[in-house]
């Protein structure tokens, strides 16, 4: 079979693609044809080796599939052939990734794709719906009529944001650094969009809008601004840390604790089997409802996944603004 993957770890130049030999598959494990794949920056971290994580070569890279089960293992019981399906959590913590013609996935991994959603949005969606439902929903505490802002609202988990707390019904306000890139948040659901290049109409505009500040603000940059992050909260708001590995910026202990304010930082593929399925099955309701959309940049075949790893490289650390959506591996 035709694969994505890496002898060592590197520049997306160690990316070939070529044939491997098919998986095999354990007594709970799903025999998937990939049709279609999304590029994450996780994806990117595993390939150098900058997120340390146990790799047997040659590694599969990837995170998100869509596609079609062919068999199962013997335990299988919520799964059959013929079945279209999706899943995330691949390429991580010492599984093989996705970016195959087949993969072998552990049950507790796989979701049922609900009819009428493609392959090209189930795979899309994954991760990053994932990141942003467990995010909201398990770390935010975020109820009905509360406000959210999203700084970074276009990236891949933030748009992903805005639209799961609309459909949680909240109130969004979201920052973006382009106006092209400003108007795709507006048309995903922000009640207000504001340029983050100018902390002046950020602050002004939030007061407009929240004049108490806002309950929950969801950091997406890899450089977090805390003090805009405590300028904008109210009495008792959350702060929502899920990229800035290397991060170590200032931090406002004394305007923070007074407001009496929480932040958490939680990474997706920590979250327990059991926390990503309760969050897949909200993503397909919201998915089959035309709740949830993930805009799509590009599709590109399984052969340009090197190409596909610089691009997003370049719009994640380099902050190019070449994406105005994910980028889709076509394993067809």
């Amino acid at each position: 079979m035709k694969a994505a993957f890496i002898k060592k770890t590197g520049s997306p130049d160690t990316i070939i693609v070529d044939d491997l030999s098919p998986p095999r598959i354990g007594p709970r494990d799903v025999l998937i044809q990939v049709r279609k794949c999304s590029v994450n920056p996780i994806d990117t971290y595993v390939r150098a080796g900058s997120v340390a994580m146990p790799l047997e070569f040659p590694f599969i890279v990837g995170s998100d599939f869509a596609g079609d089960v062919l068999a199962t293992g013997c335990d299988v019981v919520s799964f059959r052939p013929g079945m279209k399906v999706w899943g995330s959590n691949q390429g991580l913590l010492g599984r093989s990734g996705c970016f195959a013609e087949h993969i072998a996935v552990h049950e507790r991994w796989v979701y049922p794709i609900p009819e009428g959603v493609s392959y090209e949005t189930a795979s899309a969606a994954a991760l990053v719906s994932i990141t942003a439902c467990l995010g909201l929903t398990r770390h935010a505490w975020i109820t009905d009529g509360e406000t959210v802002f999203v700084n970074g609202g276009s990236g891949g988990v933030g748009i992903a944001v805005v639209q799961i707390a609309k459909a949680l019904g909240a109130r969004v306000i979201a920052s973006a650094g382009t106006p092209k890139k400003r108007k795709m948040v507006e048309d995903y659901g922000a009640d207000v969009v504001v340029d983050y290049h100018d902390p002046a109409q950020v602050l002004k505009s939030v007061r407009q809008f929240a004049p108490h500040g806002v309950d929950v603000f969801w950091e997406t940059s890899r450089e977090p601004d805390f003090h805009k992050a405590v300028s904008v909260i109210r009495e008792q708001g959350r702060i929502v840390l899920m990229a800035g590995r290397d991060a170590q910026p200032s931090f406002p202990v004394g305007p923070f604790y007074v407001k009496q304010c929480h932040v958490v930082g939680f990474v997706m593929f920590k979250s327990s089997s059991e926390e990503q399925l309760a969050a897949a099955l909200n993503i397909n309701r919201w998915l089959s409802s035309g709740a949830l959309r993930i805009p799509i940049d590009r599709v590109l075949p399984l052969s340009s996944t090197a190409e596909a790893h610089r691009l997003q490289e370049a719009s994640t650390v380099h902050q190019s603004e070449q994406l105005y959506g994910k980028i889709i591996i076509d394993c067809d």
